[in-house]
């Protein structure tokens, strides 16, 4: 039995839109195949949004409303989906996210969103305890797909060794996640950084990021205890710059960093 067979509807918002999505394919006589190539996404993606393992945009709700003639049943279950699937105080830097051609992420404690492998964002949102673990993973992984799209943003990424050090789950667990950073710092859009132990203090007084977008001001988001914040003051926005400016220089180079992202891969060889 697939992942969608087994989703129980009354769960979330998400399994349920993903039960009605399979239910509606399915009388309308389409196979995943199908409707994916009608819908303009790739059977993969459409199979994960059928499992409830990813968010579907709302273009993509109104082209299966199209398709399968659903009288805009999806384009009302999307607003409650977002609603659900991201918390209401983070909504807003998903959406900026998304419009960012550069994307500075400052991290003391994990891995950054973008770059989790599905495991090490399970095994970091379940230390939390939280109840909507499943709905908040598929929300997770649906931010990486800018990574993917034909003009994904740079991606600027300084890890304090903390976050190489700090395991989440089981060793292999951890492996998988340093190699895919690595995997990640290959490519022409990203570059990784560390800020080694050897620094001794440094300007990261908290985890953030700082986005560039094609049309208006750069706007910070800072993490905290309960919840982020943005923070467009050019003011702010100044002053994290500075810090990351002071960070990128007390880090090692990208190069060396790969290097130390290696050597701490080995040491958790499965």
């Amino acid at each position: 039995m697939g992942a969608a067979e087994k989703l129980d509807p009354s769960s979330s918002v998400l399994a349920f839109a993903a039960c009605e999505l399979r239910r509606a394919r399915e009388e309308a006589g389409m196979t995943q195949r199908a409707l994916a190539k009608s819908v303009f996404v790739t059977p993969s993606l459409l199979a994960k949004l059928e499992a409830a393992q990813r968010v579907p945009s709302g273009e993509f709700a109104a082209r299966v409303d199209e398709v399968l003639n659903t009288g805009g049943l999806f384009g009302r279950l999307w607003p409650l989906i977002m609603k659900y699937a991201y918390p209401s105080w983070f909504r807003p830097y998903v959406e900026l996210e998304a419009q960012a051609q550069i994307i500075r992420s400052f991290e003391l404690r994990v891995i950054p969103g973008l770059l989790q492998t599905e495991d090490y964002a399970r095994a970091a949102l379940e230390a939390g305890r939280l109840s909507n673990v499943d709905d908040l993973l598929a929300a997770r992984l649906t931010r990486q797909d800018i990574l993917t799209r034909e003009n994904p943003p740079e991606l600027w990424i300084i890890l304090d060794e903390n976050v190489l050090r700090r395991p989440a789950g089981a060793p292999r667990v951890m492996h998988d996640q340093l190699a895919r950073v690595i995997e990640a710092s290959e490519t022409p859009t990203t570059v990784v950084q560390v800020v080694p132990y050897s620094a001794g203090p440094h300007a990261g007084v908290g985890s953030f990021h700082v986005l560039t977008l094609e049309e208006g001001p750069e706007v910070v988001f800072a993490d905290g205890f309960a919840q982020g914040q943005l923070l467009p003051d050019p003011e702010h926005v100044r002053a994290a710059l500075r810090a990351y400016d002071l960070l990128r220089a007390q880090a090692l180079s990208p190069a060396a960093s790969i290097d130390l992202l290696a050597t701490t891969m080995k040491e958790l060889q499965p």
